[in-house]
């Protein structure tokens, strides 16, 4: 995406890919990881995946940026070519970077992917590049496998029953039932995971589902009745606030 915002407000979210964005003009505050952040012109914004962030201009002006969304299947492909890396996804410990080199090397990457007359080799050469400088400039070490808390499974497992049942009318209790846990533990347990409520996370998968079917050309009524979605405005609300665009204005970009 590239693109200016002045009073849009994104809804608190997740993606489940790496997103690296540069602030171009003004700038752009949000929440993440329990922190207020602000990202100001020539600086980087990084989030692993499944990072929650909300955002919304800094000040009445607005601010302008570019973000590129990378899957961490093709990250680790990319790193998996780099000498001196080691195994293991990277993690982006701090959400805002200010580095200019950074910052260029995302730009480009991402100009190319719009177009602009870059060739195919070109853009690997820049994708390339920009997540080895990324990776080098700003992540930390892929971190050491953990004992899991005593919540990690109940929420794993309630994400798992969430993921497979996408479309059900899921109560809290299911959770619990499905989890061995209380209703409170369930809820405490997921927020404490994964940044968002049960409900927050459903809705997400839903809207990933709706995306993938809006680039594929499907009609957005029909796209809304097949991910759960009210109708038609439901949808479009909600992918608006999330995403930052209509459905109609995303087909029309991912067309």
């Amino acid at each position: 995406m590239h693109a200016h915002f002045e009073r849009h407000v994104y809804h608190r979210h997740s993606h489940d890919t790496y997103s690296f964005g540069v602030t171009e003009a003004g700038a752009q505050s949000f929440t993440c990881r329990g922190s207020a952040h602000t990202s100001a012109a020539g600086m980087v914004m990084a989030f692993n995946p499944d990072d929650p962030h909300d955002g919304h201009a800094a000040n009445p002006l607005g601010f302008t940026y570019r973000i590129v969304h990378i899957g961490p299947e093709l990250l680790a492909d990319v790193l998996s070519d780099v000498a001196g890396h080691r195994a293991g996804l990277p993690l982006f410990p701090e959400p805002v970077v200010a580095d200019a080199r950074l910052a260029s090397a995302l730009r480009a990457l991402h100009a190319s992917l719009l177009g602009g007359g870059a060739t195919t080799l070109r853009r690997d050469e820049l994708l390339t590049s920009a997540i080895a400088a990324t990776v080098r400039r700003a992540a930390t070490a892929p971190p050491r496998a953990a004992e899991p808390s005593g919540s990690a499974p109940v929420a794993r497992r309630a994400r798992l029953l969430l993921q497979d049942r996408l479309l059900d009318d899921l109560s809290i209790d299911d959770l619990a039932v499905a989890t061995g846990a209380s209703r409170y533990a369930v809820y405490r347990a997921f927020r404490a995971q994964y940044g968002l409520s049960p409900s927050d996370f459903q809705r997400q998968l839903r809207l990933r589902a709706a995306r993938e079917l809006i680039a594929r050309g499907e009609p957005i009524g029909e796209v809304a009745a097949r991910t759960g979605f009210a109708d038609q405005s439901h949808l479009t609300r909600w992918f608006t606030r999330c995403f930052g665009l209509t459905p109609g204005a995303y087909r029309r970009a991912a067309g």
